[in-house]
């Protein structure tokens, strides 16, 4: 399929774990901070405007929506962290379930985490990671917003952050890339890597599937 997220719609809407989907399809989340271009990036693999809601308020999601694609498996995307206008009971309500979300669901594949490319790597975005990368599972990290830096300096950003996640992370299983939904730029190489874990990720589960006498 050549551009798999196409014909991505909405699916549900989560705001506790009981309202998760049920089923075994895989699962990609997408997450970062607010205003980041977290709602953007999934606009743009969709070729939809307003599929995931673009807010001039940050901070404005409170639950997790998920969409599906046409192969069946899930997007979902994650309330934008780090908004401080947010109730201190409201953060302290979606650190818990989020938390578990990122190491619990068992049917999630892999982390897309969004960063603007002129504010990479907040504390944030490392506590992040840090919830993250003990599941073993991989992230791809798209820097957002490259059009608004000249391309020199795109090359120095994607340079530093994949130092830093070396240096940072070692041997964790972090990709990363320049991405703008204004250019349309990096959608290629975004598609390539979900794709990748959704293949992983079923081909896993057709192994550990039971056989039945007969089979």
């Amino acid at each position: 399929m050549k551009h798999p997220f196409h014909q991505v719609t909405f699916l549900t809407t989560a705001a506790e774990w009981r309202q998760l989907p049920a089923g075994g399809a895989p699962e990609v989340a997408f997450a970062g901070r607010s205003n980041a271009g977290k709602s953007s990036v999934i606009n743009a693999l969709a070729q939809r405007s307003r599929l995931a809601y673009v807010s001039r308020t940050p901070g404005r999601t409170q639950h997790i929506n998920f969409f599906r694609a046409p192969s069946g498996a899930l997007l979902a995307d994650l309330p934008g962290y780090g908004y401080a206008k947010v109730p201190a009971v409201v953060q302290r309500r979606w650190q818990v379930f989020l938390t578990r979300y990122l190491t619990e669901r068992e049917t999630l594949a892999g982390l897309v985490l969004v960063m603007d490319a002129r504010h990479p790597l907040t504390d944030l975005d490392r506590q992040m990671l840090d919830w993250f990368l003990p599941t073993g599972r991989p992230v791809h990290v798209l820097l957002t917003k490259a059009d608004k830096l000249p391309s020199g300096e795109r090359r120095r950003v994607l340079q530093d952050a994949c130092r830093a996640f070396a240096a940072d992370y070692g041997t964790a299983r972090i990709g990363a890339q320049l991405f703008s939904a204004t250019e349309r730029l990096g959608i290629a190489g975004a598609e390539a890597a979900i794709n990748a874990w959704i293949a992983d990720r079923t081909a896993g589960a057709q192994k550990e599937r039971p056989r039945h006498q007969g089979e």
